[in-house]
Formats: C-alpha cells, structure tokens, sequence
C-alpha cells in the first residue's frame, strides 16, 4: 500500500509524518525477528561458558529455568500495553503513557542507544568468527574489519527494502542455528548423557542460587549471563506498526519468543552439562566453547563441527541485522516527532515504496561504521573489546528501560486509570510489580558483576566509562524534556505521544 505522507494522531496536534509499512509482516515474521534479536547460537556458545565456568557451574539450566519465569512475568505486563499502544517507539511509547514524558524521553534515549551499540558490538562478534572461520576453514587469512564493514553494508542493503526480506532472510539463518543448536542437545539426549549421565538435578532452581555450592559472587556473575541472553526478545513491539493485526500478533509473538526462547534455552544448557558430565565447568573454564564442540564432534561427528561455526557466523550476522532494524525503528520514532528541528524530514522519513525508515537506517550504519572503525584505530580487539564493551554498555542501558517499563504498566492502568477493562490485580499490578523487582535485581547484578562480564576489557578506559554514559544520556534525556515543558509546551506535549491513525491508543 502506498506510504505516502498521511495524518497522524497526535496529542495535542496532528502533524504529517511518513508512515511505516502497514499489514507488512505477519506473527511469524514478527517472532523471527524478535528471536533473532536473542541470537540463540550466540547467546548459547558466548554465555553458558561463562556461566558454567565462572559463574552457577552445573547450575546453569536453573539459571535460565529461573530467567524464564521472571520474564514472562514481565511479559504479561508488557502485552497488557501492547494491546493498546502500538508504535515503533515500544519502551519510549509505553512509558512516555505510564511515567509521564520526562521518563519517557529519558527512556527513549536510553533504549535509541541501547539498540544503536547492539548493531556494532554484535558485527565485532560476527568479523571476530569469520576471521576465525575462514582461517580455520578456508585457510584464509582476512583482517576483521573487512567482515565487519561486510557485515554492515549487507545490513543496511538487506533493510532498506521490504521488511518481509528481512523476516525471510533471518528465518532461514534462525532455523539454521535452531537446528544445529538442537540436533547436538536431542542426540546428546538419546545417548542418555555423558560421563554422568542425564544429570536432572542440573534443572533444579535452588542450583540457580548457589545450593550446587557455587560462590555468591560467581551466582550473580551466572544469573547475569542467563537473563543477558534474552536482550532483544523486547523487539516484538517495534513492528506492531508493520504487522498485519498488531493489537493480536505483538501480545502473541511476545510471549512465544519469551517462553519458546525459555524453553530452548533451559534444554540446551541442560544438554551440554549433561554431555560434559560433573567437569563441565573446568571444561568450560578451560576449553570455552569446546562445552559446545567436543560434544557434537563425540555423539554427531566432525562435520557438524565445521557446520557449527559456519552458523555461529551466520547467526550472529542475523543478530546483528535484527539489531539494526530495531535500532533504525527506534530513531524513526523519535525522530518523525520533530523534537530537534528537521529530523522530521530525514530520520522521520520512510522510504516511498518500501515504506522501510531507509534515513533512519543509514545514519544507524554511520553510527556503526564510526564505532567499528574507533575500535580498530584505537587498537582494540573485535570480540574481547568491541562486543563486550558495547554489550555490556548497552545491556545496562536496555535494563533500566525494562525496569522502567515494568512500573509504566502499573501507571498507565492503576494511576492514570486506562483502561479499566484489561486492568487487573494480577495482569496490570502484581505481575509488573514483581517484574520490576525483578528487573531491578538484574541491574543490580550487571553493577555487582560487569569487571567479570567484561573480562580483559575491564581494564579500559570506556569500561569506567559505562555508567556515567548511562547517567549522561538518563540527564540529556530529562533535560530536554523539562526544558521543551518550559519553552515549547506543544513540543512537550508530543513527547511519546506520535502514532498512526490505525494504531492509536485503543479504547
């Protein structure tokens, strides 16, 4: 359909912006998107190493049983909003309507760079495996910042077309990772174990909280690498312009990434600790992603090693492209808001036949290509600073905005009074309560554990960095705010408030 410029509703004013592609993308490709923001190869062979090695030891399937319960608790919440407020902007929409608009900008900021480092600190992932895989494989030799500017350019080509090429290009590479991810987990399964046997009380949560004899120290370090697996699964609510029945598909995709991720990841975990028996966490501490591949080379064979790391690659690039639409959505929506003069017309704009944000897009790859190449000519290394760095950074920053996000819900339906037919005490109140809690926990954990989720990156100067960027960005975003209250309160009054006509606020 065409995505010319239409009217939009506004409070307090209408205002003309550029339009996303309406009915585009159906729940399936809106959950394959959302997944593939999760990485579920990347997050399985970059995290439970390190939970399994420094963190819960043979504890970590309760680690991730322990991190699905409490973010579908957050979920049900989240899809509360949903239900009624559709936008690009997610985070920033729904809290702007919850917590008022100062939290709601200071929310958006947050988020907006959140999803903006994501995008580079993936790509330093993805060149750090191909320049691995292409030496070990090909037996050529290709420095790293030709893959990573491969990678970016693919990303920013891929998603200025349709959205719908997007889903079909990461659902193949997501079936992709799914598959190898599971064949390794089901074979390992029908062995009946590895040295040890099935070990089931691996799954037990109380091991989630050290009753395997970990230290307290090393819990949060293991809880932390659990719950950062899921960032992104967030991202079902930035298409629900571009789905074909949002108000039914975003609630559905939501839940199904989160408990359909949960699941996957409480088997596979379960499965490489089985598989590497009572030593798995010196095998981890030791050999790293060897948990992974020794395994799959014992019970599948050798060629399925080599085809691991060739998806290894391909599922972090599908990350990184996941990651680049969410963080192209997000300065869309702030931008078609018109807050800082002219943004309207360039990162508010949308392509006029693919109805994709392509401005918005392409200053998203600037971004990316500066931050790689600041990494490079600084000397610093793809995978042990530019991913971890930039992970860690924009984890925090996507943190609070949950947390936030959680306490938005109880606004939006208990304090402002929205709604009163989707409120209630469990769904609206006591769930985002204990969501926020738990969220709040979470961020705790990060502060308490971030020189060890760090590693060697720790001793950086960015490393320091990392809060005070995260506090800058909070004032930034609380400044502009009050000072728009101030000085121009028809700006002010817009803050989170820019949605289409079809998917206003519902009543």
């Amino acid at each position: 359909m065409s995505t010319t410029d239409r009217p939009a509703t506004t409070t307090p004013r209408r205002a003309e912006v550029h339009r996303l592609r309406s009915n585009a993308v159906g729940l399936t490709g809106v959950i394959f998107m959302a997944v593939a923001t999760a990485a579920p190869i990347t997050a399985m062979t970059g995290n439970v190493p390190i939970a399994l090695g420094s963190g819960i030891g043979t504890g970590v399937p309760a680690g991730y049983l322990v991190a699905t319960l409490v973010l579908t608790v957050f979920s049900v919440g989240y899809v509360a909003m949903a239900k009624h407020i559709t936008a690009a902007g997610a985070f920033y929409g729904y809290i702007s309507h919850g917590l008022g608009r100062v939290a709601g900008m200071i929310a958006g900021l947050l988020a907006t760079m959140a999803y903006v480092v994501f995008e580079a600190s993936i790509i330093g992932f993805f060149a750090y495996q191909a320049h691995d895989t292409f030496g070990s494989l090909a037996h050529v030799d290709v420095h790293w910042l030709w893959f990573a500017f491969l990678g970016l350019a693919l990303n920013a080509i891929l998603t200025y077309f349709d959205i719908n090429l997007t889903a079909k290009v990461l659902g193949v590479f997501l079936v992709s990772e799914i598959v190898m991810l599971g064949l390794t987990s089901v074979v390992t399964l029908f062995h009946g174990g590895g040295p040890d046997g099935l070990m089931a009380g691996s799954l037990n949560p109380a091991n989630a909280f050290g009753a395997n004899g970990a230290a307290g120290g090393a819990v949060g370090l293991g809880l932390f690498m659990c719950f950062w697996s899921w960032v992104g699964f967030e991202s079902t609510a930035m298409y629900g312009e571009e789905s074909r029945d949002p108000k039914r598909i975003v609630p559905r995709a939501t839940l199904v990434a989160v408990v359909g991720i949960g699941l996957f990841y409480v088997f596979v975990s379960w499965m490489t600790v089985a598989a590497n028996g009572a030593e798995s966490p010196a095998i981890a501490a030791e050999e790293f992603i060897g948990v992974f591949f020794d395994p799959t080379e014992r019970f599948v064979g050798t060629w399925a090693v080599d085809v691991f790391k060739v998806l290894i690659l391909t599922g972090s690039f599908a990350c990184a492209m996941a990651f680049h639409n969410c963080a192209s959505r997000y300065l869309y929506a702030l931008g078609r808001e018109g807050l800082v003069p002219g943004t309207a017309r360039t990162l508010g704009r949308t392509h006029p036949r693919h109805g994709s944000p392509h401005v918005a897009g392409f200053a998203q790859t600037a971004v990316s290509v500066a931050l790689v190449l600041a990494f490079f000519l600084t000397g610093m290394d793809p995978y042990v600073h530019m991913y971890t760095l930039l992970a860690v950074l924009g984890t925090l920053a996507i943190l609070i905005v949950q947390s936030l996000c959680s306490f938005a819900v109880i606004g939006y339906f208990h304090v402002r009074k929205k709604h009163p037919e989707t409120a209630n005490v469990w769904r609206t109140l006591v769930a985002p309560l204990a969501g926020g809690v738990a969220m709040l926990y979470v961020v705790l954990l990060l502060f308490q554990n971030q020189e060890a989720a760090a590693g060697e990156a720790a001793r950086t100067p960015l490393f320091r960095l990392i809060p005070w960027i995260v506090l800058a960005l909070a004032a930034l975003g609380a400044g502009v705010a009050l000072y728009l209250r101030a000085r121009n309160p028809a700006k002010f009054e817009i803050i989170g408030r820019v949605v289409l006509e079809d998917t206003a606020e519902r009543d």
